[in-house]
């Protein structure tokens, strides 16, 4: 699917589920700006008041495949022209690593796990967040602080 037709499904549903969530935005190839994309990311904050009645927005969207407390996934569309909305559930702890990751490229998140584990450390695809030898968190709070513990400039979506 071209980027400005994901773009406008992926809007549509951030507006739908604004109203339950107190943070989301929209990663992916979306957020890197590629031409095309395969599917839709999304990481958002619950609204813990909410919670039932973002269920029932999801439901309204598409057909819900998964609905697990970390990932729920829909399908927008029908089976062959649709496209695939996976939503990841951060907590305000896991916000900026979760975004980092889900943003990708897969590349981009091997190169930095592969400079974590060089280093001793681990990066949490979760989105813990980096851990050194210890399982002390030393970063995570931002993406830009993953990037700085790493040694290495930041890099803006687009870049990755």
């Amino acid at each position: 699917m071209k980027l400005q037709e994901a773009e406008t499904i992926a809007e549509s549903v951030k507006q739908i589920l604004q109203p339950y969530c107190t943070r989301i935005e929209i990663a992916g190839s979306i957020r890197r700006r590629k031409p095309f994309v395969n599917d839709i990311d999304i990481v958002l904050q619950e609204n813990p008041d909410t919670i039932l009645s973002m269920t029932n927005a999801l439901a309204s969207i598409g057909t819900l495949q998964l609905n697990g407390p970390k990932i729920k996934r829909l399908r927008y569309g029908d089976k062959n022209t649709g496209i695939s909305i996976d939503i990841y559930i951060a907590t305000p702890q896991t916000w900026a690593t979760l975004l980092l990751i889900r943003t990708g490229s897969k590349e981009n998140n091997i190169r930095l796990a592969s400079l974590a584990k060089s280093r001793g450390w681990h990066l949490k695809a979760n989105g813990e967040g980096l851990f050194d030898e210890h399982a002390h968190m030393i970063a995570g709070q931002t993406e830009e602080s993953i990037y700085q513990a790493l040694g290495i400039p930041y890099q803006q979506p687009h870049q990755r």
